[in-house]
């Protein structure tokens, strides 16, 4: 193990202590970083560990090093330990596994990568899409990830401050959209008994297919809503209205792209119904929807605000399909809307498939 502060480890030492309390004396597989991120080195977490567990199935149990202050405490805020959590990770492991996949770990160094260049951080309840396999040219169905509390690893005090684990999970697209109408927590509550301790299986068939959690996340929709606030729409604009001398006026325009028309209905029906708002978050635009007994549309440079009623969602809702189309909404004003197809590339930038 090579530390680059042999002075000062007590944040790193925190993060053993919690391990060795959850795995006594096991030598956990461990990934070091040669050379520093912030001298030029690839990878941004100093560390990740990973521990052989043989319950309730044989996994992988990886720990980040990296997220936290692990030597001398640097960030102004004393009440957490840098970014304020690690990232964990569980794995199914074959009988012959001696090694952890490299896959795995180039995901959580991915992690890092987002965290540190974004600045955005990961809390339990979040979700993020992969837009592809979390282990690339595989035939795996889980496209995405959710990120709930570890449930062996509660929060840590540490001299630098607080650390919480947070666990990564491997979902498919569906269940993604049953999350994202309802929330990260509940599904994933919904999906224990199939997935215990929250273990990433590649091979695994998709859990929104099963009536259980069907029923759950239904249910779980009506009594709690949507807890998803920003959908965030690479294909989002908006033309304004406009007045034309001697002739009809032509009304403002929506344009969606098809991969997020039937997610956009399920949620805005969610939003609507609890009084909640809903953003779609653009390139260029802002579209914020909230509930209104009146109808209307204010448009700004950045953002138009649109009030609807029961009526305006469910004449929205209701021509909301993953397939290019044009339709106007009688009670917005004759809102136009249209969808447009969407293209699905790879990382070459090939298109592979086309939804509308």
């Amino acid at each position: 193990m090579i530390m680059s502060h042999e002075e000062n480890t007590s944040g790193w030492d925190a993060i053993d202590q919690a391990m060795q309390q959850l795995y006594g004396e096991q030598e956990p597989k461990h990934y070091g970083t040669a050379i520093p991120y912030m001298l030029g080195g690839p990878d941004p977490l100093d560390g990740i560990s990973a521990y052989a567990v043989d319950t309730p199935m044989p996994h992988w149990h990886f720990v980040t090093y990296g997220f936290s202050e692990l030597y001398d405490k640097e960030a102004e805020d004393t009440s957490r330990s840098g970014y304020g959590f690690e990232l964990t990770f569980r794995l199914t492991r074959t009988e012959d596994e001696t090694e952890p996949p490299a896959w795995a770990l180039n995901l959580l160094q991915n992690m890092g990568r987002y965290v540190f260049n974004s600045g955005n951080l990961f809390q339990p309840g979040d979700y993020l899409d992969a837009n592809g396999p979390i282990c690339l040219n595989s035939d795996t169905l889980l496209t995405a990830l959710a990120f709930v509390a570890d449930p062996d690893l509660p929060e840590r005090m540490t001299p630098n401050g607080a650390v919480q684990f947070i666990q990564m999970v491997g979902i498919t697209c569906r269940e993604l959209e049953m999350i994202q109408s309802w929330n990260t927590r509940g599904f994933l509550a919904a999906c224990e008994s199939y997935m215990p301790k929250y273990v990433t299986d590649l091979m695994r068939n998709s859990y929104a297919d099963i009536p259980s959690v069907i029923q759950a996340t239904e249910r779980g929709i009506e009594v709690d809503g949507s807890s998803t606030a920003f959908l965030f729409i690479q294909q989002l604009s908006w033309e304004p209205a406009r007045k034309k001398l001697l002739q009809k006026n032509v009304p403002a325009k929506l344009v969606l792209g098809a991969q997020q028309a039937t997610l956009l209905s399920s949620i805005l029906r969610s939003r609507i119904a609890k009084k909640a708002t809903l953003s779609l978050i653009g390139p260029e635009i802002n579209i914020v929807f909230e509930a209104g007994d009146q109808p209307s549309v204010v448009e700004t440079e950045r953002e138009v605000r649109l009030t609807v009623n029961q009526q305006a969602v469910d004449e929205l809702a209701g021509q909301l399909r993953p397939q290019a189309s044009f339709f106007e909404l009688p009670s917005l004003d004759k809102l136009q809307i249209e969808i447009v197809p969407t293209q699905i590339k790879d990382q070459e930038g090939n298109v592979i498939k086309t939804i509308g």
